[in-house]
This record gives C-alpha cells, sequence and structure tokens, in this order.
C-alpha cells in the first residue's frame, strides 16, 4: 500500500497568490496596441508607350481602372474603348496628368525587330554609298534628269510621262556609288514620296526654272526636313526662254531654303537635265555633301533595310525592290519583310544583272518571297530560317489584332453624326498592278474630306480583279477600283449579272477626280467607256511594208472597226490605241461577232504576240443623273 503525500498547502497561501494577480476587469480596459498600416508604394511611376498602345496597357501602367482612363478620355472629347489605341500626344497628356514620367519602350523583342536598337562595332564601320531621292513638282523633270544620269529613257515606258511607282538605281562617280530614288511628283503619290524621304540621306529638289515653285514643292520640302535630310535645289530647265532661276531662288528662301550663294547653307545648282548641262556639276555636289554627311554602315553584320517596292510577277511570284540601309544580304538569307518571310533565292540589280551579295546602300530585287510585302516595311535577315517563320507569324498575329481590335477613334460629333444615320458611306475594293501604288491610292482617298461622307475600303490587293472581288463587293455594296490592272471577260459579266461596278484607271488621279466628284454627288459624266468585246491572238502574220496582222478569235461580245482597244499581255496593258483595220478573210468588215475568226491591225503597233488579249471599247453616252 503506498502512502499519500500530505498536503502541505494551505488556503491562505492561494489566496495570497491570487491576491497577486491583476484583474481581469483592468486586462480587459487597456488599450490595444495599434500597428502602421501598410502602404501600398507604386515602384516604376513610368509609362512606356510602344506603338498602338491600347487604353486597357495605359491605365494598368497609370495603376488606374480603365473606366476612369476611358472618362479622361471622354473629357477630351476622344471615344475609345479599352483595346483602341491610343496616339503618342494622348497618352503623354494622360500620362503627365497623373504625374507620372512619360519615355518611350526600349524594345528587346525580336518580332518587332525595326524598333531594335542594335549598335555596330566603330571598328567594322566603312564608307557607305548616299542614298538620294528626286523630288518636285509633277513635270519638273525629275525622271529625265534621273534618265539623263543612268542614260536611260525611262520617261517613255510611263504613263503620260508621269512616274507612277518608286524606282532605286545606283550610278558610279569618281569611283563612288551613288543609290537614286526616284519618287512620283504628282499630289496623289504624297505617302510613297513621305516613304522616299524616310529612307534617304540627301533629297535633290527639282524645280523648274519657269514654273517656280508649286504646291508639291513645298510638300516634298516639309517631308525632307520631317525626315531630317540635306537638301540640295536643282534648278532645272534653265535652256528655256522663260526661265527666270532668281525668282526661284527667292520663292525657296522665303520657304526657308537659303541658296549658299546668299550666305544660306542649301546648295542650288543650275542645270537643263534634257540638255545635260549643270548635271555633271549636280553630281560633284552630292558627293561633297555627302562626304560632309560621314555616311557610314557596317558590310560584316546581318543586312537590313526598307521595302521600296514590291509586286507579284506572273512568272517568279512576289518580289520586291529593296534598299540596304546596313550590313550585306547574300543568296541563301532567310529573311522577314513585314509580315512576310522568305529565303533569297534570286537576286537583280538595277540593270537586271544576277549578284550574290550586295553591300549597303545597293538598291536590289529579290525572290524567294512567301508573299507580297507591303511598300516601305522594315527588311531584316536572321541566322534561322524557323525563327523567320515564327517573327513573320507574330507580326501577321499582331497586325490582325490591330486591324480587328484598334478601331479608329472618333470625336463625339462624328459618334453623334454616325449614330443618326446622317454620314453616307462609299465602299471601294482596289486592285493594282504594285503593293506601292495601293498605298498611294489608300492615302489619296483617305484625304479626301468631304462633309456627310465616308469612305470605307472593304479590301485590297495586288493582282488582277477576280471573281472573289466581284462577290464581297456585291455582299458589301464596294465598288471595285481596278488601277492598271484588268478583268477578264467572265469576271466583267458576273459583275455585271450581279450589279457589281468596275471601274479601270492607269493614272491615279483620275480615279481619284471620279472619286471626289461622286461623293459630292456631282459625279455626271456625259460619256462612259464600254468594253464590247475580246479577241484571242491565235497566230500573227508579218507583212512588209504593212506591219503585223494578228489572226483572232472573237471569244466574247463584238469587235467593231471604230472601237478603241487595249493589247493585253499577261494580265496586263501593254498598249492602248485604235484598230488600222478589220478583216474577215479578205474583207474589210465594220464588225466580228462572238465566235469567229478576224484578221485585225492595231495603228502605229506592231508588236502583237501570240495569246495577247484584244479589248474593245466605245465611248457610249449615259443619261445624267441630277
Amino acid at each position: 500500500m503506498v502512502a499519500k503525500r500530505p498536503n502541505t498547502r494551505k488556503k491562505s497561501d492561494f489566496k495570497s497568490k491570487k491576491s497577486n494577480q491583476k484583474p481581469a476587469q483592468n486586462r480587459t480596459q487597456q488599450p490595444k496596441r495599434s500597428f502602421p498600416e501598410k502602404k501600398v508604394e507604386i515602384i516604376d511611376k513610368t509609362v512606356y508607350y510602344k506603338n498602338n498602345l491600347t487604353v486597357l496597357e495605359l491605365s494598368e501602367q497609370l495603376h488606374r481602372p480603365v473606366s476612369e482612363v476611358i472618362k479622361k478620355l471622354m473629357f477630351m472629347r476622344i471615344m475609345a474603348s479599352q483595346t483602341q489605341s491610343v496616339d503618342r500626344d494622348t497618352a503623354e497628356i494622360i500620362t503627365l496628368d497623373y504625374g507620372f514620367e512619360f519615355k518611350d519602350e526600349v524594345m528587346t523583342d525580336m518580332s518587332r525587330y525595326d524598333e531594335l536598337d542594335i549598335k555596330d562595332d566603330p571598328k567594322d564601320l566603312v564608307e557607305r554609298p548616299a542614298v538620294v531621292t528626286i523630288m518636285g513638282h509633277v513635270d519638273h523633270g525629275k525622271t529625265t534628269l534621273l534618265d539623263t544620269i543612268r542614260h536611260t529613257r525611262v520617261v517613255q515606258s510611263e504613263a503620260g510621262g508621269i512616274t507612277q511607282h518608286i524606282g532605286a538605281y545606283q550610278v558610279l562617280r569618281n569611283d563612288k556609288a551613288i543609290t537614286f530614288i526616284d519618287t512620283p511628283g504628282h499630289a496623289a503619290f504624297t505617302e510613297m514620296r513621305a516613304r522616299g524621304a524616310k529612307v534617304t540621306d540627301i533629297v535633290v529638289l527639282v524645280v523648274a526654272a519657269d514654273d517656280g515653285v508649286m504646291p508639291q514643292t513645298k510638300e516634298a520640302i516639309d517631308h525632307a526636313r520631317a525626315s531630317k535630310c540635306a537638301i540640295i535645289v536643282a534648278v532645272n530647265k534653265m535652256d528655256k526662254p522663260g526661265a527666270n532661276p532668281d525668282r526661284v531662288k527667292q520663292e525657296l528662301a522665303d520657304l526657308g531654303l537659303l541658296p549658299d550663294d546668299w550666305g544660306g547653307e542649301t546648295p542650288f545648282c543650275y542645270i537643263s537635265a534634257l540638255k545635260n548641262t549643270g548635271v555633271d556639276e549636280l553630281l560633284d555636289t552630292i558627293q561633297l555633301v555627302a562626304e560632309m554627311l560621314e555616311l557610314q554602315a557596317n558590310p560584316k553584320r546581318s543586312a537590313i533595310g526598307t521595302v521600296i517596292e514590291a509586286k507579284l510577277d506572273k512568272g517568279r511570284g512576289p518580289v520586291a525592290t529593296i534598299l540596304i540601309a546596313n550590313g550585306t544580304l547574300k543568296i541563301g538569307d532567310a529573311f522577314v519583310a513585314g509580315n512576310v518571310y522568305g529565303k533569297i533565292r534570286a537576286m537583280n540589280d538595277d540593270l537586271g544583272r544576277n549578284i550574290h551579295k550586295a553591300k549597303p546602300g545597293a538598291a536590289v530585287e529579290i525572290n524567294g518571297l512567301s508573299d507580297v510585302p507591303m511598300a516601305g516595311d522594315p527588311f531584316m535577315v536572321f541566322e534561322d530560317e524557323r525563327q523567320t517563320k515564327d517573327i513573320a507569324q507574330q507580326r501577321s498575329d499582331r497586325q490582325f489584332n490591330q486591324d480587328h481590335n484598334s478601331k479608329k477613334t472618333v470625336t463625339l460629333e462624328e459618334f453623334f453624326k454616325r449614330a443618326e444615320g446622317s454620314v453616307k458611306e462609299l465602299r471601294l475594293i482596289i486592285k493594282a498592278d504594285t503593293q506601292g501604288s495601293i498605298e498611294a491610292f489608300k492615302g489619296s482617298i483617305e484625304k479626301i474630306n468631304i462633309e456627310g461622307t465616308s469612305i470605307d475600303i472593304v479590301r485590297t490587293g495586288v493582282g488582277a480583279i477576280t471573281d472573289t472581288d466581284v462577290t464581297l463587293a456585291e455582299a458589301s455594296g464596294a465598288i471595285i477600283i481596278g488601277f492598271d490592272v484588268q478583268a477578264p471577260a467572265n469576271v466583267r459579266d458576273t459583275a455585271t449579272s450581279k450589279g457589281v461596278e468596275i471601274r479601270d484607271y492607269r493614272v491615279i488621279y483620275e480615279a481619284l477626280d471620279d472619286i471626289e466628284a461622286a461623293m459630292k454627288g456631282m459625279l455626271e459624266p456625259e460619256l462612259q467607256k464600254i468594253v464590247i468585246g475580246e479577241a484571242t491572238v491565235r497566230e500573227t502574220f508579218p507583212i512588209s511594208k504593212v506591219g503585223t496582222v494578228a489572226g483572232c478569235m472573237v471569244t466574247s461580245g463584238v469587235i467593231r472597226r471604230d472601237a478603241s482597244v487595249k493589247l493585253i499581255r499577261n494580265g496586263k496593258v501593254v498598249f492602248e490605241g485604235k484598230l488600222a483595220s478589220l478583216k474577215r478573210f479578205k474583207d474589210d468588215v465594220k464588225e466580228v461577232k462572238q465566235g469567229y475568226d478576224c484578221g485585225i491591225m492595231i495603228e502605229n503597233y506592231n508588236d502583237v504576240k501570240i495569246d495577247d488579249v484584244i479589248e474593245a471599247s466605245v465611248m457610249k453616252e449615259i443619261e445624267q443623273n441630277g
């Protein structure tokens, strides 16, 4: 049996211990310890701007609700949803209003290679040719000047003597190369001229001595200044009786181009491009200015540059003219041009010769592209061919999202007008022979500003007008505009049956005049050219002292003796004129209908080939719409 431990504690001991403790009531009355609230500090109070920055992305960088930013935009009279982009100036105003710093984004994404800033080792830099752009008003002699320098006849191949595409050519002077870009001078080509100024080092401003400063001359000066190019003035047509160079100098001095012989910094050269006088002095001046600019490039690096022109060639597929800004381009190089990838299969210089590599400052035509790039797209060579496909796909996806999500912001007034349905819309489908023509056409059309009307460009494309274009035009209620391309007879028949209008043009400003007149409700042509038939050349018969007789089969409509004709080869118009004769066997006839053979001679033209298409048209008087 275990003895119990005796309890030696007294009751008083419990009381004394308990009495030493503080009452529970006193403990609850003590104030609680206060802890400081955690403040969330914004570490980076900087907004980094990138192209096509959306309202949502801006609000995230500002750490503000997107609804708040949209409200601020509304106070600025801009209606934009969270997926729409804001321009740089608007983003900067909102950023500064919130007390943030505004900076341009430093780019590291290779799919945005055109925004990368790649530094070259100074040891690898060598002198490169100057890139010179010829600018000026229409018919002031730009192409004639370039033609004189190149000793070719470019002017004769242009429609109406007006340059309608950008061409890049290289010439040697004192064993040094100079690359020339010939930009069109008509107002319709402002966008193309602006693109030419962006890739150039020196602008040669051609001004006719008998005409003086004209509107497009002023535009060319603005483009040159915006791109921070050196400007050389070439006062042309000094051989004309009405030449007044002093007036030209005064007019340009008023625009801020003070001649060097008046104490200014702008070199003036006095030339006659037609007579080839003063051109050597102009070339010497170009080289002197180029030496002062100290133009350098790194031929050891991969090539980068700009797409000057692009088109779809029937035999070679997509081809593009590239101006190389830096690096060396070689056969077999994998590249990205805008949203298009490819591998250099063949490369030609401006004289059409096959070459294996091209150095900085050169202009070359390449093929091996997956599609037709946009004129003005950035071009860059990459080491991995698979990488080029991925980058092109990423750029294409980004462009798709921008086109579908980033609609143009409108003012409140425009918003209410559209809501009321008071704005009438003209829808167009544009087809042209080259991408550069489309770009110029779009840029000019978008500048037509007539109150109560708007233009919606449904689709653009390079190549002939197709059934798909007609179907889309029918569904969208659009008019098809063809610039220097043709619609085959079956496509025209389909368009007629569906009530779709197709309009053909060879010179852009004629189309612009018609579009503007149509928007004003004043398009009242008294005569309209109507296509009445087509004939396909089956055989040709050269006859001495007479010319070439084309043995043809009338494939659609009717061919009339008094009709105007177009000779179409591989979908492109090569000649326009009149019929010299129309025969059935040995008899002269007034017309030949579909399904019958005939002999055709075209007035002043003998270079007819088998499978050419002869399209006949007549001027028909139509009723005027009041």
